[in-house]
């Protein structure tokens, strides 16, 4: 049909590799000048050389500079998410665990500055979220790997007509969501720095209340759509018990995921970790259902 080619087109010049190289060239070239302005800040406030209406730790711990670069990488993973989405569910959910994984470890760089030495360690609640963010990266890198290991053995099966049509249609998706990925940055980057700065202290103090799930919040919740409306398209080409089942399961992955960002201390990290767990086991199971038909 001639939207579906329309879609393929317009997919292929905006996700081009020419594009795709470019982009990351000034991630990289962003990522460095963002280190080297933190550090900067961080300077500038720790010696009282100018005055810095900034609530937080951010610009205290030399350690905390390391937060604005990974940013920066993660808007770029959330780019390669969008271009992956077409591929497959698996692939697409494999980059939202890596996803998930890299904010944890960001975290961990924005709370260092926050452990108290002084206190008890087991009564300090900082010092025991370090301690949950070390052992779930530890937890989700080693799902990850499993989960990727097990989806290079999934079966390749021929390309369709039907298949086609449906890889055209997820590029659709795609290119809908990329206008919005920019939007939704520059909105909640806007709003972030009107709170800090633009309004008095009584509503400065308030802030948000997590700075880990700027941004990510919202494009999750989004993507939980996206990936509710690709399932539903793929009752149109598909109608196998198995697949229905695993892209069902990989929808709930994203929801939990989701949920981890309005949660704190150790729910946080368990529901991240169950995600990937739910998916690796659901991938297995897939895996084992396809085998014995």
């Amino acid at each position: 049909m001639v939207w579906l080619n329309f879609l393929d087109t317009t997919f292929d010049k905006i996700f081009s590799s020419k594009i795709r190289n470019k982009i990351e060239r000034y991630i990289l070239l962003a990522s460095i000048l963002g280190f080297i302005i933190h550090l900067i800040l961080i300077y500038v406030n720790n010696y009282d050389i100018l005055n810095i209406k900034f609530s937080g730790s951010l610009l205290i711990d030399p350690i905390s500079a390391i937060y604005t670069p990974f940013s920066i990488i993660l808007f770029y993973e959330t780019y390669l998410l969008i271009f992956y989405l077409p591929r497959s569910f698996t692939t697409a959910i494999s980059k939202q665990f890596e996803i998930i994984s890299l904010i944890v470890i960001r975290k961990i760089f924005s709370d260092i500055p926050k452990i108290n030495l002084n206190t008890n360690w087991l009564e300090s609640p900082p010092n025991m979220q370090l301690i949950y963010d070390l052992f779930g990266i530890i937890i989700l890198f080693f799902l990850i790997y499993l989960f990727n290991l097990i989806k290079e053995k999934n079966p390749t099966k021929p390309i369709t007509d039907n298949i086609k049509r449906f890889i055209s249609t997820k590029k659709g998706v795609s290119i809908i969501l990329l206008p919005l990925l920019i939007i939704m940055s520059i909105h909640s980057a806007s709003n972030w720095i009107y709170e800090l700065y633009l309004v008095n202290e009584k509503i400065i103090s308030a802030g948000f209340s997590d700075i880990n799930s700027i941004f990510y919040n919202e494009f999750f919740t989004i993507l939980i759509l996206a990936d509710v409306f690709i399932l539903l398209l793929s009752f149109q080409y598909t109608e196998k018990y198995s697949q229905l089942i695993r892209n069902t399961g990989f929808v709930i992955c994203t929801i939990l995921i989701r949920l981890s960002f309005a949660s704190k201390g150790l729910t946080n990290i368990l529901l991240i970790v169950s995600s990937v767990l739910f998916g690796l086991i659901i991938l297995k199971i897939y895996q084992a259902f396809e085998k014995n038909i």
